[in-house]
Parts: structure tokens; C-alpha cells; sequence
């Protein structure tokens, strides 16, 4: 049985006697009358919690032998409201994390998606960073009745994720830009740059006193209202990058409202679309994505080189697995133009929470061999990666000392 690696039913069990542990194998294995091998029966809330496991994981989940007879089977029913039912029971028996995973679940494993588009259910449903990816996907399809529901979801999630991250990639970015402008007088001593002063002072270092004398002092510039970066999110909007997009979409948002940078975002698949005038609005922008179809990188790249018109104060962020359909030497060349221009490329290959990532392995080696390396990054280390750009520190030492 899988399940175990889904949920945690003991999470409501107190694990230190016997029979408790005998209940939690009984809720993990399923199986009625003793056909477990445990001969625990469940009452109540137990009882509950292992009818919502067998309606989801009860044909070849939680039993292969059992799936094999054909004895029970997993479903949920056919309708928006039997499934509602049936989310509302996980919501007050499981955790929270745990009824993400067991939505996700019934999504992949029992066809749900064509149920998301009934407003009830999107009511039942717990907000969670993969349901707002696959009703991105329904987007296009989606009746009126249930896009206002949806929107509901997305915009919960969104507020979510910008209220746990938005201060901190504010703080990050904004630090970064104060340090990046060397000033050659700082006034205070909190403004010197050390590891600067201390390198263009090495000639004045007195090895008999064993101390370095600065002849002259760097420091940091500060509070510069004028625009400092020039910032292009380039995201590939494929099925497999639903997770990447919300994510990279609440970041622009943040970014959008830095007066310090200009960001553009753009998404794609074959075609380019360009949302930069949504960034003010996170959960508009979202809807103007469409997850799905092919991917042309080159064609984006492409694009977006057009936006960059201060290589040496740009900075380039290009989300995707790079699986490329378009055409793949063009793609390498643009990247190789614009670090040649100056400009500071970032090649993510998920901004996500999920995982190693399926991608492109000759692509990201090509990339390497230019001089860009290509990682996963999750959302919570995304901001000191921005301003590691920012500062134009070494990015694969940073991403193999970070993540």
C-alpha cells in the first residue's frame, strides 16, 4: 500500500500503546471485519477517517491484494456534491497538508478535473498552490457560474503566498541595491563595504603590526529613488510548470512593486504573450496565463531582448524545464548574447516547493558551458537569489552553497 506515504492517519492516534499502533496500521491498510490481519475495528471519528482513505485510495491504493479481488473499489460518486461531502470529511479529520495531498490525489487518481468546474466543490476545496495550477488550466473552459469560485481559490492563495513572502523579497532586493552602489566617501560607518575596502587596500598592510592601514574607504549607497535594475521574468507556462508559474507570478507582482526596479513578465508556450501591465494585479495576471501546449524558448528569448535596453543593469529570469521545441541553437546563441551584453542570466528550472524537477539535461549542460548555470529553486530562497544577481555575485556558487 502507498497510502502511507500520502497521509498520516495516526495523526489524530496516540501512538504509545498497542492497540493504538494496531489502529493506525488498520486505517493505513483498510479492510473490513479483520481482513487486514489486525483485528482492530474503528468507531467513530477512526471509523470516518477510514471511509474518506477507502473511497480515495481503496482500489490499488491502500490494498493490492484487495484491489486484485476486486473486493472494494475506490470513488468518490459522480457529482460535484458527493464530492464535496467527501472533502469536507477530509478538511475535519486530516490536517491541512494532508488535504492538499489527498486532493491532489483524487484529482490525478479519479478524473476530478471535470468536477473543479462546479461552483460547490470549489467552495469545499483547500486552497493550495496545485489546485490553482490545474484550475489555470481549466481556465479556457471554464463556466461563469464557477469562474468567480475559482477566482475565490486563486485569490486566497495568492494572499497567501504574498503575505509569507512579499516582506522578506522586499528586504532582500532592497538591501542588495542599497549595497550595490559603491560610494567612495561613506559618511557612516554602518555605509563601509569591508570586503571591499580591505581588497583595494592590501598594498597598505603592515606585516609587523599585523593590521591594514585603509588609505581610502568604499561604502554603500543608499536611499537612491532612481530606478536601479531592469528585471524580465520569461516563464514557460507548459502543463509541467503549473507550481513555477503561480509562484513566479506572485514574485513579479512583488517585484512590480518595488519602485527600484522595472520588471517585465512574460509568459509562453509557442506563443509569447507579455502581462506586464497585470503585474499590479497578481490573481488577474494568473488568468491571463494558459497552462499547456508546446514550448518555444527561443522565440521568448527572443522577445524579451527586445525589453532589455541596460545590459549591465538588467537582469534576466528564464523559468523552465528547457525542453525546447523551437529551435535550440538560436536559444543557446541569445543566451550567449546577452551575458555577453552584460546581462545577469538566471535559468530556474522550477520555482517551486516540489521537488527535483524533470528537464532538459543536455540543454542545462549547454547552458553550464556558457557560463549559466540552470537549478531548481524554491520560493523561500528566491529572494536571496535575486539579490545575489542584484550584488553580481557568482550565481552556481551560490546555488550550490544554497540549495
Amino acid at each position: 500500500m502507498n497510502t502511507g506515504s500520502h497521509v498520516n492517519p495516526g495523526s489524530h492516534v496516540n501512538p504509545e500503546t498497542g492497540e493504538e499502533r494496531l489502529k493506525r496500521w488498520r486505517l493505513m491498510l483498510g479492510g473490513e471485519g479483520g481482513a487486514d490481519g489486525t483485528g482492530v475495528a474503528l468507531e467513530g471519528d477512526e471509523a470516518r477517517m477510514d471511509a474518506a482513505l477507502e473511497k480515495l485510495y481503496g482500489t490499488g491504493g491502500r490494498d493490492e491484494a484487495r484491489a486484485k479481488s476486486g473486493r472494494r473499489s475506490a470513488g468518490l460518486g459522480d457529482s460535484a456534491p458527493s464530492v464535496a461531502r467527501w472533502l469536507g470529511d477530509i478538511r475535519t479529520y486530516f490536517p491541512s497538508t494532508v488535504v492538499q495531498v489527498m486532493q491532489k490525489d483524487a484529482i490525478e487518481r479519479l478524473n476530478l478535473t471535470r468536477l473543479l468546474l462546479e461552483p460547490e466543490m470549489l467552495d469545499a476545496v483547500e486552497p493550495d498552490v496545485h489546485l490553482v495550477g490545474t484550475l489555470l488550466s481549466l481556465n479556457q473552459v471554464m463556466p461563469d457560474r464557477a469562474r468567480e469560485s475559482a477566482r475565490t481559490v486563486v485569490r486566497k492563495v495568492v494572499q497567501e503566498l504574498e503575505k509569507r513572502l512579499a516582506q522578506r523579497t522586499r528586504s532582500a532586493i532592497g538591501g542588495a541595491l542599497d549595497r550595490s552602489a559603491r560610494v567612495l566617501r561613506p559618511r557612516r560607518l554602518a555605509d563601509v563595504d569591508w570586503e571591499r575596502t580591505i581588497r583595494v587596500n592590501l598594498r597598505h598592510y603592515l606585516p609587523d603590526h599585523r593590521t591594514l592601514v585603509p588609505e581610502r574607504l568604499v561604502g554603500y549607497g543608499r536611499r537612491q529613488q532612481a530606478v536601479k535594475r531592469d528585471v524580465v521574468l520569461c516563464i514557460d507556462q507548459s502543463g509541467s510548470m503549473a507550481a513555477s508559474v503561480v509562484y513566479a507570478s506572485v514574485f513579479g507582482a512583488v517585484l512590480g512593486s518595488m519602485r527600484s526596479l522595472r520588471t517585465s513578465l512574460v509568459v509562453f508556450d509557442t506563443a509569447v504573450v507579455d502581462l506586464t501591465d497585470q503585474l499590479h494585479d497578481p490573481v488577474e495576471l494568473l488568468f491571463g496565463t494558459q497552462l499547456g501546449g508546446g514550448t518555444d524558448i527561443n522565440r521568448a528569448i527572443a522577445y524579451c531582448q527586445g525589453l532589455i535596453t541596460r545590459p549591465n543593469d538588467s537582469i534576466f529570469v528564464l523559468i523552465s524545464d528547457l525542453y525546447e521545441g523551437g529551435v535550440r541553437a538560436e536559444m543557446l546563441q541569445r543566451v550567449a548574447a546577452l551575458t555577453a551584453a552584460g546581462v545577469q542570466v538566471i535559468v530556474l528550472l522550477a520555482l517551486s516547493d516540489d521537488g527535483a524537477p524533470s528537464y532538459d539535461h543536455e540543454n542545462a549542460a549547454a547552458l553550464a558551458a556558457l557560463g549559466v548555470p540552470a537549478f531548481a529553486c524554491t520560493p523561500d530562497a528566491f529572494p536571496d537569489l535575486m539579490a545575489a544577481a542584484v550584488e553580481r555575485r557568482d550565481l552556481k556558487e551560490w546555488s550550490e552553497r544554497n540549495l
